[in-house]
């Protein structure tokens, strides 16, 4: 009942909304909550919480992103670590370093990435990753 080991709860879990980046919105700098956030501008930083990020369609963001699952429409650069499921929608555009633990890709999504299934416990073992293209063919690197 007073349990400390409870999962915390998201933004959407508990009714509320998201914490949200408008487009034309431009921001240099680390965010680091326990809610939910949807980006549908321009970060240059870090993003770590324990909910869910969205990228929208005109989104962006260039850094390292930690969070439980993510959605993205838009473009990401960089370090993306998912620890359950990300969903890259067909207009999605991501480059750099991925590890999930569960990837959904939509036909038409640009996926130039590092891929490592498996969540963290594949992160830290970022030896003989495997590349992978929106197409759906994968090579060893």
């Amino acid at each position: 009942m007073f349990s400390d080991r409870q999962k915390p709860k998201t933004m959407s879990e508990v009714g509320g909304q998201p914490n949200r980046i408008e487009k034309n919105t431009k921001i240099k700098g680390d965010i680091i909550s326990e809610a939910d956030f949807r980006i549908d501008g321009k970060l240059d930083g870090n993003v770590k919480t324990s909910g869910k990020v969205v990228i929208g369609k005109d989104g962006y963001i260039h850094g390292k992103v930690e969070c439980v699952n993510a959605d993205i429409e838009g473009s990401f650069n960089g370090e993306l670590l998912v620890s359950d499921l990300l969903s890259l929608k067909a207009s999605a555009v991501i480059e750099g370093v991925v590890s999930v633990s569960k990837l959904a890709v939509e036909p038409g999504a640009t996926f130039n990435a590092s891929c490592n299934m498996g969540g963290k416990k594949g992160a830290a073992n970022n030896e003989g990753h495997k590349s992978s293209n929106s197409n759906g063919s994968t090579k060893a690197s």
